[in-house]
């Protein structure tokens, strides 16, 4: 079983940045792919950035690309998202999950991870 942990949300003008932390824990970090999704009030949970195991090729939603770094520590059994000129169309919560199927970069867009977090909550105020 794999835990999973995330921190760093808060409330962020338009334009600022923050980085969100994952914690992993129960499995074996080194070898998943890592993602982070999002929720926005009241729509559907999105993809918004996959890393596989090695650190290299990360994935990014559209959305995001250009904004948003995601990155790993597999040492610290941590994976991150670096937010930078946030919107308050980036407000949500924002999800850490984990893929321990070895699954394409398009079936985790779609949402096929198999372990997730409580979330972290991001706003970004106008």
């Amino acid at each position: 079983q794999v835990q999973l942990v995330e921190s760093g949300g808060g409330l962020v003008q338009a334009g600022g940045s923050l980085r969100l932390s994952c914690a992993a824990s129960g499995g074996t970090f080194s070898s998943y792919t890592m993602g982070w999704s999002r929720q926005a009030p009241g729509k559907e949970r999105d993809f918004v950035a996959a890393i596989a195991w090695s650190g290299a090729s990360p994935y990014y939603a559209n959305s995001v690309k250009g904004r948003f770094t995601i990155s790993r520590d597999n040492a610290k059994n941590t994976v991150y998202l670096q937010m930078n000129s946030l919107t308050p169309e980036d407000t949500a919560v924002y999800y850490c999950a984990a893929d321990t199927k070895w699954r394409t970069m398009g079936s985790l867009s779609a949402g096929e991870f198999d372990y997730w977090g409580q979330g972290t909550q991001v706003t970004v105020s106008s």
